[in-house]
């Protein structure tokens, strides 16, 4: 089954070069081009077939975190990956907080490109390692306000506590089955469960909780 991709990047030249190493994959296909988030948006209202969406951060009129935001409210079965020169700590944990599934750069090979896809498409967190290396112990910082994701409830069960650490560590829904022996679509209904429990909107939510709280520690 071919998964439709949006390619948003005002750079001509790059999206062109980007879209080309996509498709060395043949399951992967660029089926819609944007120069802007607006004209992204546009296309994923006409295009409802298209899965993923792989963005720029710095673009005109509408830039990369300001699309991942209206894509998360107007098209949440849409998946985002941002994609960029910057490796900045705060621009990736911005699109994390936007629903992002995954931070790369644009200078990834190609086969480290596809790989990021995958993880995406399969439920996992994809993150350069360099941003996950300056990112993830800043999340893990528990802010002396408020905190930002709820309690972890009573009726947690320790298999369900399990999964949020493999979440935390970034596993697709399909390493997970094999790690813990259980189908797929088992892997899916818990975590299902556990966003309902934790009161939580999406996976990467999910992920920064369970570093945030140190389940990956355990």
């Amino acid at each position: 089954m071919t998964t439709q991709i949006l390619l948003a990047e005002d750079q001509s030249l790059v999206r062109q070069g980007l879209k080309m190493m996509i498709e060395t994959a043949p399951d992967l296909r660029v089926t819609a081009e944007a120069n802007n988030g607006e004209e992204a948006l546009r296309l994923l209202a006409a295009k409802p077939a298209i899965t993923l969406a792989i963005l720029d951060i710095r673009m005109p009129v509408m830039n990369g975190l300001e699309l991942a935001k209206a894509i998360q409210e107007h098209h949440p079965h849409v998946m985002t990956l941002m994609l960029t020169t910057f490796n900045d700590d705060d621009y990736a944990i911005e699109a994390l907080r936007h629903g992002a599934r995954g931070y790369l750069l644009k200078d990834a090979d190609p086969d480290a490109l596809i790989r990021g896809i995958r993880t995406c498409l399969e439920g996992g967190l994809a993150l350069e390692p360099h941003v996950a290396a300056n990112v993830v112990p800043l999340l893990m910082n528990k802010p002396e306000t408020k905190p930002e994701f709820p309690a972890l409830p009573e009726d947690i069960t320790e298999r369900e506590t399990t999964v949020i650490a493999c979440v935390g560590r970034g596993l697709s829904n399909k390493e997970i089955s094999e790690e813990l022996y259980l189908s797929v679509g088992t892997v899916k209904n818990l975590i299902s469960v556990i966003l309902h429990k934790l009161e939580l909107r999406d996976r990467t939510q999910l992920a920064i909780y369970a570093i945030r709280s140190g389940f990956t520690e355990r």
